[in-house]
């Protein structure tokens, strides 16, 4: 955040998907995007935490680690 802020740039939104078999996350979505939302300094709205699994296959379906994907939307005021 400090490298884009330093750049005249801000965050307009960010879509994350995190890949696990276990635990379920449903439960926690809304409060891992609160989380994320507070540390970037955006609100939630902006935010958005989806979750899959890799259906038993590689690493992850073997439950041998977690991976994230997300991409943020940014802009220059």
């Amino acid at each position: 955040m400090e490298l884009i802020s330093f750049h005249g740039w801000s965050v307009t939104n960010v879509d994350s998907v995190v890949v696990a078999e276990r635990p379920k996350l449903k439960p926690q979505i809304e409060a891992m995007r609160a989380a994320i939302a507070a540390r970037m300094g955006v609100e939630p709205w902006q935010v958005g935490v989806k979750a899959t699994t890799n259906e038993g296959l590689g690493p992850t379906g073997r439950e041998e680690g977690i991976a994230c994907h997300a991409v943020a939307l940014l802009q220059q005021p």
